[in-house]
C-alpha cells in the first residue's frame, strides 16, 4: 500500500541499472566469509587495503564483504588466515551494500522522489536499521541508504522473533532466506514459498 505495482517495478529496474553502472565489471567483487565471527570480518576488513567491508550479516558465522576486487581477494585469504572455514567469492555482477553504491544511492534518490507515496497500516521492517518507517520520509531515506549500508538480515529476524512472530514465508524462486532463519532461531518456523506443496503445507499453520 505505500506505491504502486507499477511504481515499484520501476524502482526496481532503474535500482539495477544504478548499480550496474556504478563500478566497471571486474572491479568489484562480493565474497561470502563463514565461520568467523561479525567482529572479526569487520576488523579484517578495516585492516584490508582498499575498499573492502562487511555488508551481509546472514546468519551467526556468515557474513558477506563487498568492495574493490583485489581489497575483496585480499580481506577473503586473511579470513581464512583468521581461521575462516570457507571464503567464497560470489557469482554476482555488482559489489552490492557497500560504499562504491554511493553515486548510485545519491542518483536513486531522484526516481525516488518522482514516485506517488503513502503511508500503509502494514508495518514493513527495514533490514538498514531493523525498525519500521514511521513516516514516508522514512521509507525514503531506507530505500535510499540500502543501497550502500549493510543488510541486518540476523537482526532483522531476532526482532521479529522478539515481537511474538513465530512463522515467516518467503516469497520467491529459492529457500535461501529460509535457512538462514532457521540458523538464527531454531524456534521459528520458516517456510520458502515456491510451489503447491509449500501452499498447502503453509495453509495448515496455526
Amino acid at each position: 500500500g505505500n506505491l504502486s505495482f507499477e511504481d515499484a517495478l520501476i524502482l526496481v529496474k532503474k535500482r539495477a541499472e544504478l548499480m550496474a553502472e556504478a563500478v566497471p565489471v571486474g572491479q568489484g567483487a562480493m565474497a561470502a566469509i563463514l565461520g568467523l565471527a561479525d567482529d572479526k570480518v569487520i576488523t579484517l576488513c578495516e585492516k584490508t587495503k582498499g575498499i573492502v567491508e562487511a555488508v551481509n550479516f546472514n546468519s551467526p558465522g556468515q557474513v558477506v564483504i563487498s568492495g574493490e576486487t583485489e581489497a575483496v581477494t585480499n580481506a577473503s585469504n586473511l579470513a581464512k588466515e583468521l581461521g575462516a572455514k570457507r571464503a567464497l567469492i560470489l557469482p554476482v555482477s555488482v559489489p552490492s551494500h557497500c560504499s562504491l553504491m554511493l553515486e548510485a544511492a545519491s542518483k536513486f534518490k531522484e526516481s525516488i522522489e518522482k514516485v506517488n507515496w503513502q503511508m500503509s497500516d502494514k508495518k514493513v521492517l527495514h533490514n538498514v536499521n531493523v525498525k519500521v518507517a514511521q513516516n514516508i520520509d522514512e521509507i525514503k531515506e531506507n530505500l535510499i541508504t540500502q543501497l550502500h549500508k549493510p543488510v541486518l538480515w540476523t537482526q532483522t529476524i531476532e526482532t521479529l522473533v522478539s515481537q511474538g512472530i513465530n512463522t515467516t514465508i518467503e516469497c520467491g524462486p529459492g529457500k535461501v532466506l529460509t535457512g538462514l532463519n532457521r540458523r538464527i532461531n531454531r524456534d521459528i518456523n520458516s517456510y520458502a514459498l515456491f510451489d503447491n506443496k509449500t501452499v498447502e503445507e503453509i495453509k495448515n499453520v496455526k
